[in-house]
């Protein structure tokens, strides 16, 4: 089976600091996979890649089969346009850890906004749409509500189903609990579980929630420096981790949980 998203030895580079290190990762369609790490292993540059928010360096990313960041010419593959990027784009959804809002903007019409420009959607069905994904993440009564007149657990969950507004393929989730309160993570967690159950999407998260990662993954893969130093399923490896680096790590922040 094609995977869904495909990183073939992908190199970002800061100046002389290497980010992501020739990263392999294939992902299948409709798989769940939790990335966690320790600060600047990269995980987050991961989803910024295949957001085509930054560039890579080397490598190249394909999305459903096609390629993301570039396209062949002449039998070569070169750097893609920013047209090139935006048709594939569509495919991608991600859910940032601030959300991101349009603060002018009800909560509909945050969720209308893509649909109607990017998709040229008539403004009725981005309406009807926008109203639907509202409800499914609890909020039908908060469609009028601006994002200054929500919490954080809801202003998030208005973020998801604007993202869900795209139809995309791929989910992509960056920390998306770690700016809000305690009481309110569990909304969101539930959110992403439903859509898990739902809905067939591929979805990528970076997390801190090591007991979510580990009941909602299909997999894990833990960064270490720019690679990824060991992946598996969620029992293996959270339950017993081969690499040292893991093992210190999953230590780490189990004790301080």
């Amino acid at each position: 089976m094609e995977p869904m998203v495909r990183f073939e030895k992908v190199t970002k580079r800061y100046g002389s600091l290497v980010v992501l290190d020739a990263l392999d990762l294939d992902i299948a369609p409709n798989e769940k996979v939790s990335i966690i790490g320790p600060s600047g292993s990269g995980k987050t540059t991961v989803l910024r890649m295949l957001m085509t928010l930054e560039r890579i360096n080397d490598g190249v990313i394909y999305v459903d089969g096609e390629p993301l960041t570039h396209v062949a010419r002449n039998g070569a593959m070169v750097p893609a346009s920013e047209k090139h990027l935006r048709k594939v784009r569509v495919n991608i959804g991600m859910v940032f850890q601030h959300f991101n809002l349009f603060p002018h903007m009800t909560a509909v019409k945050n969720c209308m906004e893509g649909p109607l420009r990017v998709l040229g959607l008539k403004k009725d069905e981005a309406y009807s749409r926008a109203e639907d994904l509202l409800g499914m993440v609890g909020l039908a009564d908060k469609k009028d509500h601006y994002p200054s007149e929500l919490s954080g657990g809801q202003q998030q969950r208005v973020a998801i189903a604007r993202a869900l507004a795209m139809r995309p393929k791929v989910m992509l989730f960056d920390e998306v609990t770690s700016a809000l309160d305690p009481e309110v993570i569990g909304e969101v967690l539930e959110v992403i579980r439903a859509l898990s159950r739902e809905h067939n999407l591929t979805m990528l998260m970076v997390t801190h929630q090591m007991g979510f990662a580990k009941e909602f993954s299909d997999r894990v893969c833990f960064f270490y420096e720019g690679k990824i130093a060991e992946q598996g399923p969620p029992d293996q490896l959270f339950g017993a981790p081969r690499n040292e680096r893991t093992q210190q790590f999953l230590s780490a922040v189990l004790d301080a949980g």
